[in-house]
């Protein structure tokens, strides 16, 4: 049985604007286009959704529907810049992960070993760290497939997290709206609404034949979707490059000796787990990384000669190295910290593309 999880940042751009100015929190605001130059709403916040306004429609229009809408111009540096930590903290959970957008992601979790497996307790750690490193809410949804995960992740926005587990499919399909299927849009749904289908239980009762003689090979997919059904993979082409693990904490850690600690009994013994499935790699280099209480981000890298992962592996027995970065860090900021990270930077082999085959 798959454990996927659907990861969507909740009004992305917005978010971001709001995080970045906090006098926009609860006011209506959108990010795009100016009206006299017929722009468009690339993104709004829930604020400016009770008003009406949505993507892609006209600025004019959502200002018509809101006077008071706040629009910012749009800042695609500032969240590419997001959008990869983000990405980032996707890959530290699994490498079977499918970026669908800017915003949005497919992860396969289910050869995951975090958590026993637990792809719940996943999901929990997903959200704290993104918010804890972007300051940005994503609602994450969890089922056997993709579909379902996605229907899950738009269940309780913003900031929600919901499971569809498998033996609630078939009591939580037939309620489900035929316009919660990805890909039925106006068009489809008019033309099944004409037809007394309004939620898929309704369109559970229409043979294959039916739904093929009506839209062709897409008929196949809502005969499928409106039962569950989805047998796509979450596919990525991604190489990793990295191996890494973090701690982000509650409260902020003072004196070396707790942050020692924390390598030597939390991530240490993670990182090893995490790279043994690469014992064919081979590794360039170590990292760490240190939060600091101001938010500052330091990374500090020690370079090796060209090592096969299995061999550091077997050696790394004990933190002496990574206390010494520590040290360099510490020295980057204030003595507080926030966040611990340590990792390895990995060669750009041939090795990688085969390890992939693996998964």
């Amino acid at each position: 049985m798959r454990k996927i999880i659907h990861a969507d940042c909740d009004c992305f751009f917005a978010a971001v604007e709001m995080r970045d100015n906090p006098d926009l929190k609860d006011k209506p605001v959108a990010v795009g286009g100016a009206a006299d130059k017929r722009g468009v709403i690339s993104t709004c916040n829930y604020a400016a959704r009770a008003w009406g306004v949505r993507s892609a429609m006209p600025t004019a229009q959502a200002l018509r529907l809101c006077p008071q809408l706040i629009l910012c111009p749009s800042r695609m540096p500032v969240y590419k810049e997001t959008a990869a930590v983000i990405r980032e903290i996707f890959f530290q959970l699994t490498d079977r992960v499918e970026v669908v957008s800017i915003d949005e992601a497919y992860l396969d979790v289910s050869q995951c070993e975090l958590f026993q497996g637990s792809a719940t307790r996943i999901a929990q750690r997903l959200k704290q760290e993104v918010v804890s490193q972007t300051g940005i809410t994503i609602s994450v949804g969890i089922s056997v497939n993709k579909f379902l995960a996605k229907v899950a992740s738009d269940w309780q926005k913003p900031d929600g997290l919901f499971v569809i587990h498998p033996e609630d499919i078939n009591g939580f399909m037939p309620d489900l709206a035929v316009r919660k299927i990805p890909g039925v849009g106006a068009v489809t749904a008019e033309k099944l609404a004409v037809r007394g289908i309004e939620n898929c239980g309704q369109l559970q009762a229409v043979s294959l034949s039916e739904l093929t003689g009506w839209f062709g090979k897409s008929g196949g997919t809502l005969y499928e979707r409106c039962r569950g059904i989805d047998y796509r993979e979450v596919t990525t082409e991604r190489i990793r490059k990295s191996i890494s693990v973090e701690r982000t904490f509650a409260c902020n850690l003072k004196h070396p000796d707790e942050m020692i600690q924390v390598i030597n009994n939390q991530l240490l013994p993670e990182l090893i787990a995490r790279a043994s499935p690469y014992a064919s790699r081979r590794v360039r280099g170590f990292f760490l990384k240190v939060r600091f209480a101001d938010f500052s981000v330091t990374t500090v890298d020690h370079s090796i000669s060209d090592s096969c992962m299995k061999d550091i592996l077997a050696s790394l027995g004990n933190s002496e190295l990574f206390q010494s970065l520590l040290r360099d860090a510490l020295q980057r900021g204030p003595s507080d910290i926030r966040l611990l990270g340590t990792g390895f930077r990995l060669q750009d082999e041939g090795y990688s593309v085969q390890q992939l085959s693996l998964f």
